[in-house]
């Protein structure tokens, strides 16, 4: 369980969270939302340790993360979006880093090593920055971490090592483990997610399931502009028409349109906040 109760922070003068509150639940996989300078990559900071609060309490694994007892920091991998890895070979990172995650996996290590098609005996500096997210995306789930954070985990990517990431990050997930994949790519984490977060100014604006979203939000693309009332939320012009967001649930299950929802949701946030309440009541 992660909560985040009442949490502001600044940089300087500047506010970017304001008694914010965020309630991460085990079992499940978050995707995490928001416009540039959002503070999603502060958020994920904030909630390993990284960063601390100006005022408010986390709590994630049982520990307050600012503290960074060794307890908290065995439950914990964060992948962040900038790499920097040392000059050593996959191995001696293994050797060197592994020991701090009492869970560690070295058989599964190996196994995603294989998929992702990693080269053996080379230094991580070497390799390609996709090759490095894809050694370091593997050393994280292989961890058995029970908070995965990963941000931005799909840049530097291409097609099918997105699609062997997905599968991977699905099959990884258990009832005692909670991932959170920040990103921009909505696209690349679409089928994957099974919870939506989304931040906007200082606040969470939504945290709700797949499944709930599709039961109160229905998608549709129109040859003409629909007419506004009659429960339209956002529509925008699309390629053969218009693609609309609408406040009644949909009747095509897996329909919902993750990146629209998202600039649905920015642009009417007061509507949004009305309709599909921060904290998620499951």
């Amino acid at each position: 369980m992660l909560e985040v109760r009442q949490v502001s922070f600044a940089y300087g003068s500047d506010p970017l969270f304001i008694d914010t509150d965020l309630t991460l639940k085990p079992g499940r996989i978050y995707g995490l939302l928001g416009l540039n300078g959002a503070g999603k990559t502060t958020l994920l900071k904030l909630v390993t340790g990284l960063l601390f609060p100006g005022s408010g309490r986390i709590t994630a694994c049982g520990h307050d993360p600012a503290r960074r007892v060794p307890d908290f920091l065995a439950k914990v991998f964060l992948l962040p979006e900038e790499l920097n890895v040392p000059s050593i070979t996959g191995r001696e990172y293994v050797a060197v880093r592994s020991p701090f995650y009492g869970g560690f996996d070295k058989s599964r290590m190996q196994r995603y090593l294989e998929e992702f098609e990693i080269p053996d005996g080379k230094k991580l500096s070497a390799l390609s920055h996709g090759q490095q997210k894809k050694f370091l995306l593997s050393f994280g789930l292989a961890c058995n971490a029970s908070l995965v954070v990963l941000d931005e985990p799909t840049n530097g990517l291409d097609i099918p090592s997105k699609g062997l990431f997905r599968r991977l990050v699905a099959e990884a997930v258990n009832e005692d483990r909670t991932i959170v994949v920040s990103t921009h790519q909505v696209r690349d984490v679409e089928s994957l997610v099974d919870l939506v977060v989304i931040l906007h100014e200082g606040k969470v604006l939504l945290n709700r399931s797949v499944s709930e979203l599709s039961e109160n939000l229905r998608f549709s693309v129109s040859a003409s502009r629909p007419d506004a009332g009659d429960g339209l939320i956002y529509t925008e012009r699309t390629v053969g028409g218009y693609a609309s967001v609408w406040k009644d649930g949909g009747s095509d299950e897996g329909a919902l349109d993750m990146e629209l929802l998202f600039k649905a949701a920015i642009a009417n946030p007061a509507i949004c906040s009305r309709l599909l309440a921060a904290e998620t009541p499951r």
